[in-house]
């Protein structure tokens, strides 16, 4: 039998050679009012709004030209906030009287499509079982996006239930959006749940978007998209008005083509919500400004970095990744930084005795142990929905039950490629609330004093560097910690789609991270702008345990 490595290089071998479009970009991005939109930061758009050669109403004519144009293949956005020029006209307005609100101040976002918005939008999680249902209020973090001024563009495409749904599925795919596309070659798996939103920043659909992440679902489609995510302590930003999946890991993060872009996405939604106690934390540990952090490639000298080794930069499936990976590294060292080899976890034996992907527990039936962050996640998630469910105004469904049963009645739109194993596992309360309390300390312990904390504390290094891989340590071990992880572009792998390298800290480190992770993204400058290779492609990318397959 042909080695693994071996075999996915003759995949991709094959896949370049017979799959491979002419390099020409299908999607153009023509200039906007004489501005050049492309690529465009915060800060730029800003300096050309306040001179008065373009306005917000302008901007946003630009990117639903750009949206209407591209959309159709990539399918990262969901829908339009119809009320969006009246909102531009809004904050001109404002402009042109003097009052500009903040950094955020007449800029579109996109918000992922479990995040609730007051308005004439829809929230459904991707699931047409909660078309027309009807939000109490805004989410805690868009009435502050809203309060800064920026402008709720629309809502982007995620997979479905945010990926707790079925043990085999494609991330990016939901019932009401279909399959979103990853932006550079649209064969090619986005990554999840956060898919629309890190990609349709990426194809400058968009200025800016926020996601949400219980494991993986803003680190993992940042990555794949080639821009930077920002995932924050659980406790920075409000999950009030989220569609849950698990309340002690989930976290609302940001995407932008720039550390600063992210940061000042972050500014805008961090802070104290009544409604989600467990932002209390945050008093006296948060900064006013993420941004004042963002740095150049000088703040990395002298600075100690390092590199957890064993199970983690060993993931077989980093292997076609690791030589542009190395050479990062080695850029980093002629910057300056000092990179710590072997600054392992001691707990890592312990955490990596399972394999972290939830679809092959499931399968291997896996996941009913004290030992699993399956565990925490299913027990919440059932509790966290339903109490969601409750607080709607009107609602077709109010349980997960009724979730479930939706489905089965609908099994032309809601089952056409995927089940729902998940959702009834989960429905099944699998496992006692004895076992759930267990699993939460365990998986705090060992991923947060045993674990990231004691790593760096044992090698005295400010961050730990890890390779941006979704459904992996990488991303669960920060994960279950609570813990900040930042995604920095890294290369580009054989299908033509990017990785990262990404940051870890302990709790409320998001400043060391975006200092270090800027710093580190002006060193390699490795973003490369999306060619949407095989733009017409219609496959759904199939995950599974070893990567994922074409249906």
């Amino acid at each position: 039998m042909r080695s693994f490595t071996a075999l996915s290089l003759a995949v991709m071998a094959c896949v370049l050679s017979t799959g491979a479009e002419a390099a020409t970009n299908p999607f153009p991005m023509p200039k906007c009012h004489g501005f050049t939109l492309e690529e465009a930061t915060i800060d730029s758009i800003q300096a050309r709004l306040k001179s008065g050669r373009l306005t917000s109403h302008q901007l946003v004519e630009c990117y639903v030209d750009r949206v209407e144009k591209i959309n159709p293949y990539m399918k990262g956005v969901i829908e339009l906030n119809p009320d969006l020029y009246k909102i531009a006209d809004d904050l001109d307005k404002e402009r042109h009287h003097g009052k500009v609100r903040s950094a955020m101040h007449g800029i579109p976002i996109l918000v992922k499509d479990n995040i609730a918005t007051a308005d004439k939008m829809n929230t459904t999680c991707g699931s047409d079982a909660l078309i027309g249902s009807i939000v109490p209020r805004d989410s805690h973090v868009v009435a502050l996006l809203r309060q800064a001024g920026a402008i709720i563009m629309g809502k982007a495409n995620l997979a479905e239930w945010a990926d707790i749904r079925s043990d085999n599925y494609s991330e990016g795919w939901s019932a009401r959006g279909g399959q979103t596309r990853n932006a550079y070659n649209l064969t090619q798996d986005p990554a999840g749940s956060s898919s629309g939103s890190a990609h349709s920043v990426s194809s400058n659909l968009v200025t800016v978007a926020i996601g949400t992440e219980t494991d993986g679902s803003v680190i993992g489609p940042a990555q794949r998209a080639g821009i930077i995510g920002i995932k924050p302590t659980v406790g920075i930003t409000s999950r009030n008005g989220v569609i849950p999946e698990s309340h002690s890991q989930d976290t609302v993060g940001t995407f932008g083509r720039t550390f600063k872009d992210a940061a000042h996405v972050l500014n805008a939604i961090r802070g104290i919500d009544k409604r989600d106690p467990v932002t209390e934390e945050q008093k006296g540990r948060v900064p006013h400004d993420y941004t004042k952090f963002v740095s150049s490639k000088k703040a990395l000298k002298g600075v100690r970095i390092g590199i957890p080794w064993k199970r983690v930069w060993q993931s077989s499936t980093t292997v076609n990744q690791l030589p542009q990976l190395f050479s990062a590294i080695d850029e980093l060292k002629k910057a300056g930084a000092i990179i710590v080899n072997n600054t392992d976890l001691p707990s890592i034996e312990i955490i990596s005795s399972d394999p972290p992907a939830w679809n092959w527990m499931y399968k291997n039936g896996l996941g009913l142990n004290n030992e699993s962050e399956f565990t925490v996640v299913c027990y919440e998630f059932k509790r966290d929905l339903n109490n969601y469910l409750s607080e709607l105004k009107s609602s077709p469904v109010r349980t997960l039950s009724d979730i479930i049963q939706y489905n089965l009645d609908h099994q032309d739109t809601e089952m056409k490629y995927f089940k729902q194993e998940l959702l009834v596992q989960c429905d099944s309360d699998p496992f006692t609330e004895e076992e759930y309390t267990a699993a939460a300390a365990y998986i705090h312990k060992t991923t947060r004093e045993q674990g990231i904390d004691a790593a760096l504390k044992n090698h005295k290094v400010e961050a730990l560097l890890v390779p941006s891989d979704n459904w992996s340590l990488c991303t669960q071990i920060p994960a279950q910690a609570g813990y900040p992880i930042v995604t920095i572009p890294a290369g580009i792998d054989p299908f033509g789609v990017p990785f990262g390298i990404s940051l870890w800290g302990t709790a409320y480190s998001e400043p060391t991270l975006i200092k270090l992770g800027s710093a580190i993204d002006d060193t390699l400058r490795r973003r490369k702008l999306p060619q949407f290779l095989e733009h017409t492609a219609t496959n759904i990318p199939v995950n599974n345990e070893y990567g994922f397959y074409f249906s």
